[in-house]
């Protein structure tokens, strides 16, 4: 995947996942919003999720909060869990990762798992190739997979993780 974002070509979407009625694609802009005047073009890119109708940018909350619900549902499957998330972390592919986990029926989700598995490891790409501030963490996406793990072992509520201080 991280090849596929290197090699992404200005303003041509590149679908990187698609099932039934999702769609998961990427887009480098050409040209940037004030917001991200310090970016450089050649590394920034947008995540586009397709559900049905709705066309949209996701972020990482979607990520976090389908975990939490997931592990509400089934806290037996935490250590799985935890495991797959750091194996897309260190790099691999999501669809072979959650192949075991995707058979489990959850009560509560917002996304199959697989399109979670992909958005947790485009953001980790996002975070690592594209962010353009000065990070404490090394690498900066770690920070995110602090919070991934965060939101599947804690045991508080849901309305008690403070997230992106």
């Amino acid at each position: 995947m991280f090849k596929i974002v290197m090699g992404l070509p200005f303003d041509i979407k590149k679908s990187v996942y698609k099932q039934r009625n999702t769609e998961i694609y990427l887009l480098r802009p050409s040209k940037l919003s004030a917001r991200f005047k310090d970016y450089d073009p050649k590394k920034n890119f947008q995540i586009w999720l397709i559900e049905g109708k709705r066309e949209f940018k996701p972020n990482h909350m979607r990520v976090l909060i389908d975990l939490n619900l997931r592990i509400r549902s089934k806290p037996e499957l935490k250590e799985k869990l935890l495991l797959s998330f750091d194996n897309i972390y260190y790099g691999k592919d999501p669809e072979k990762e959650l192949l075991e986990l995707k058979k489990e029926k959850f009560e509560y989700f917002l996304n199959d798992l697989v399109v979670i598995g992909i958005l947790a490891q485009l953001f980790h790409i996002e975070q690592e190739y594209g962010y353009a501030r000065e990070s404490k963490f090394d690498p900066p996406n770690l920070f995110f997979q602090g919070w991934i793990r965060e939101f599947i072992d804690n045991p508080k509520e849901i309305d008690n993780l403070v997230c992106y201080s």
